[in-house]
C-alpha cells in the first residue's frame, strides 16, 4: 500500500517535514498551501529536495472556492486554477485537492456544479493535472462523499475524480458501505483522520481533534475494507489538524503516522482474510484484483501478552529502593553475573534494579532540574511481557517504526530484544510462562522462584505509567499496534493541578492492564509538578490487610489517608466501625462496585514512582473514586503544606 502524509500534519519548516516524512518510510507527501508559501524554497527546488528524499508529491492542497459559484464569479475561478496548476507542474505535482464550497453564497444547482467541475478538468487536462473533487463535512451545500461523487460522475472528465476523506464521511455519520460500489479509478485519492467521538460543531472537531488511525474512536477498518472493494490503487494518506502534533517532535510525530497506517493496513488484511485468501468464498474473485491493486501488507501475527515478564526500575538511590521493596516482602533474587543490577521476587513478581545517573531515561518523565529539592530519579526504566513468540514480536515493532534497545549480552547470556516505547520505556518481549525459571533469571543465579516461601503478594495487578500531553495518543496506538492491547474508554480524575486523564490498555483476559495517565501540563501554582508523572506498579494480594501489617513492622512509609477519607466511607457504604477503624490504622483504602470490593494501600512516592497494594474481591475497577485522595495527599507532600499538627490543629 503507498503511502503518505499531509505536511499540515506536522510541526516544523517544510524542509524540515520533508526530511521527516521521508526519514519515517512514507512513499509520498501532499503539499499544503500554507507550508509553501511561508518557504525561502522555490517549488522546483522542493521537487528535486523530494526526489532526492525518494518521496513523491502526490498532492497539491487545498483549491476553495472555486465550484458552486455564480456564473459571474466562476471565470475568476477558472484564473486561479490556471495559475495553481502551472505552480503544480513546478513542484511535480499530479493532483489537487479541490473542496467543496463553504460559503453561504455557494449555489445550490448540481447541474451547474456539474457543469463547473467539467469546465476545471478542461483547465487541468491542459496542464496535465487531475482535480479531486472533496465534499467538506461543513459544506454548504455539498457535504457528503455520495454527493460529492454523483456530480463527479455528472461532470464526466477524466481529469476529475473524488476525494474520500474519512473524517469528513464518518464525522457526519455517513455510511462508507457505498464506497465499494464506486468505480476505484474514479477516486482520485483517499485521506485518513481518526478522532475520539466528541459533541462539538464539525469544523471545530475536525481543526482540533483529529488523530492518527488506531487513536480515535472511529471505525477506519470498515472504510478500508469498502476502499479495498472499490479497486482503488492510489496513495492512502493521512490528514491531520491537531494542535499537539504541530507542536510535537516532527520525526517521531511522523513516525506515529507511518505506524497508524500500517497497523492499518495489517487490520484491514486480516479483516478481510477470507476475501483475499479463499478464491471459492463470495465475493473473492471481484476482491482478488483489488488486493493486487491496493497491495496490502500484512504485519507478523502476535497474541496480547500472557503475562507480565518482569518490571525494571532505575534508580539514582539503591538503599531506598530496594528498602522499599524489602518493606512490601520482596525478597533478593540475586546479582546478574555480568552487570550491576539485581533482581527482587515475590510470588509471580520479578522487579528488576539497576542503579544509574540523573537522566538514563531516553526521554525522562521529569527533567531533573525542575524537581522540587532535587528529589532522586526512581523511574520504570522497563517492562517485560511473556508473548507466545518473541522473536515475531519484536519483528512488529520493528515494522512498526520503534526503534530497537541497543542492549549487550556476553556468551552464552539470554538474548532480550526490546524496543522503545514513545514515552522512553524499554519494552521486552520474553517467552510465555510455563517453561521453568525464564534463562534472563538464571544469570541472577535463581534456580526456582517460590521453593520454600509463602508469599503474600501474588502477581502484577497493573502498571500505570504516564505519559507527556503531546505523546498521549501515541502511547495509546504503540500499546494497540505493538502488543495487541485493547483500548478502554478515557476518564478524568480530579486532581489539585487540574483533571488527571486516564485511559486502561488491556489485554483480553485481564492478565495484562495497564493504565495510561496524562496530568494537567502546569499549574499557577508552581510548587507541584509531580502529579503529572509519577507512575506506579500496583501490586496484587489475596490478604491486603496482612501485606499492611508486615510493611509497618518494616517501617514502609504509608501514603496517609486523611481523616475525612473515613468518615465519608460510613455514608457511602454503611461500612461497621469496626472495619473502618482497621482500614484507618493500616492506611487501607476501600472501594465497592456491583461485581464485589476493593481494598488498597499506597506507599509514598521515591522519586517518579510509588507502589500500591490491592486485594480484589471480584472488583473489576482500578479505585478511580479513591484517585483524588491519593492526588491530594501526594501534593501535600511533595509542596510540603504544614500538617494539622504543624499548623497546631
Amino acid at each position: 500500500m503507498r503511502t503518505s502524509i499531509a505536511t499540515v500534519c506536522l510541526s516544523g519548516t517544510l524542509e524540515e517535514k520533508l526530511d521527516a516524512v521521508a526519514s519515517a518510510g512514507f512513499d509520498g507527501v501532499e503539499i499544503f498551501t500554507q507550508d509553501l508559501l511561508v518557504s525561502p524554497t522555490a517549488p522546483e527546488e522542493v521537487r528535486a529536495r523530494a526526489a532526492d528524499l525518494g518521496l513523491c508529491l502526490d498532492l497539491y492542497q487545498p483549491f476553495r472556492n472555486g465550484v458552486e459559484l455564480a456564473p459571474d464569479k466562476f471565470d475568476d475561478a477558472l484564473r486561479r486554477l490556471r495559475r495553481t496548476a502551472e505552480l503544480m507542474n513546478r513542484l511535480g505535482t499530479p493532483t489537487l485537492l479541490v473542496c467543496s464550497n463553504v460559503s453561504p453564497d455557494a449555489v445550490a444547482d448540481d447541474d451547474l456544479v456539474a457543469e463547473q467541475l467539467h469546465r476545471m478538468g478542461e483547465v487541468a487536462a491542459e496542464h496535465g493535472v487531475r482535480l479531486a473533487y472533496e465534499a467538506l463535512a461543513w459544506g454548504t451545500h455539498v457535504n457528503g462523499h455520495d454527493h460529492a461523487h454523483r456530480l463527479v460522475l455528472a461532470a464526466d472528465h477524466p481529469n476529475v475524480g473524488t476525494c474520500l476523506d474519512s473524517f469528513h464521511i464518518l464525522s457526519r455519520g455517513g455510511d462508507p458501505a457505498s464506497i465499494q460500489d464506486m468505480d476505484g479509478d474514479k477516486i482520485f485519492f483517499v485521506q485518513l483522520a481518526d478522532a475520539p467521538l466528541m459533541r462539538l460543531d464539525v469544523l471545530s472537531w475536525s481543526r482540533h481533534h483529529r488523530v492518527f488511525p488506531g487513536e480515535g474512536d472511529f471505525d477506519l477498518v470498515d472504510v478500508m475494507t469498502r476502499l479495498v472493494r472499490s479497486g482503488y490503487s492510489g496513495p492512502v494518506s493521512l490528514e491531520i489538524f491537531n494542535d499537539s502534533f504541530r507542536q510535537a517532535d516532527v520525526a517521531r510525530t511522523a513516525v506515529d503516522g507511518l505506524r497508524s497506517l500500517r497497523w492499518l493496513e495489517d487490520r484491514t488484511r486480516s479483516a478481510m482474510a477470507q476475501e483475499l485468501n479463499g478464491p471459492d468464498s463470495p465475493g473473492a474473485q471481484g476482491a482478488a484484483g483489488a488486493t493486487d491493486r491496493l497491495q496490502l501488507q500484512s504485519l507478523p501475527r502476535i497474541s496480547a501478552p500472557a503475562g507480565w515478564d518482569f518490571v525494571e526500575l532505575r534508580t539514582t538511590d539503591l538503599g531506598d529502593t530496594t528498602r522499599l521493596l524489602h518493606r512490601l516482602g520482596f525478597r533478593l533474587g540475586g546479582h546478574h553475573r555480568s552487570k550491576d543490577v539485581q533482581v527482587w521476587l515475590q510470588g509471580d513478581v520479578r522487579v528488576v534494579v539497576s542503579e544509574a545517573g540523573e537522566g538514563t531515561r531516553r526521554e525522562p518523565h521529569l527533567d531533573p532540574r525542575e524537581r522540587p529539592d532535587h528529589r532522586p530519579v526512581a523511574e520504570i526504566a522497563g517492562l517485560g511481557f511473556e508473548v507466545e513468540e518473541p522473536a515475531a514480536a519484536y519483528q512488529r515493532a520493528l515494522q512498526l517504526g520503534s526503534d530497537p534497545v541497543d542492549r549487550s549480552e556476553l556468551p552464552g547470556e539470554a538474548v532480550l530484544r526490546g524496543v522503545w516505547a514513545p514515552d522512553g520505556t524499554e519494552v521486552f518481549f520474553g517467552p510465555s510462562p510455563g517453561s521453568g525459571v525464564p534463562a534472563w533469571l538464571e544469570e541472577f543465579g535463581v534456580e526456582s522462584e517460590t521453593a520454600g516461601f509463602t508469599d503474600l503478594i501474588t502477581g502484577i495487578d497493573h502498571v500505570n505509567v504516564a505519559q507527556k500531553w503531546q505523546h498521549y495518543d501515541e502511547g495509546v496506538l504503540f500499546y494497540t499496534s505493538v502488543l495487541a492491547l485493547e483500548a478502554t474508554p478515557a476518564q478524568e480524575v480530579p486532581g489539585p493541578s487540574g483533571l488527571v486523564r486516564s485511559q486502561v490498555m488491556r489485554s483480553p483476559d485481564d492478565a495484562v492492564r495497564m493504565p495510561l495517565n496524562l496530568a494537567p501540563t502546569a499549574a499557577e501554582q508552581g510548587s507541584f509538578v509531580g502529579v503529572a508523572y509519577p507512575e506506579h506498579i500496583a501490586l496484587a494480594s489475596t490478604d491486603v490487610r496482612e501485606v499492611a501489617r508486615r510493611a509497618m513492622r518494616r517501617g514502609l512509609d504509608f501514603l496517609t489517608v486523611p481523616e475525612n477519607y473515613y468518615e465519608d466511607l460510613v455514608t457511602r457504604f454503611d461500612l461497621d466501625p469496626e472495619t473502618v477503624t482497621e482500614l484507618r490504622e493500616l492506611n487501607l483504602l476501600y472501594d465497592r462496585d456491583e461485581h464485589g470490593e476493593f481494598l488498597h494501600f499506597y506507599t509514598r512516592t521515591l522519586g517518579d514512582l510509588f507502589m500500591e497494594v490491592v486485594e480484589r474481591r471480584g472488583y473489576r475497577g482500578f479505585g478511580a473514586e479513591d484517585a483524588p485522595v491519593r492526588l491530594a495527599a501526594q501534593y501535600r507532600l511533595q509542596s510540603r503544606e504544614p500538617s494539622a499538627e504543624q499548623r497546631g490543629a
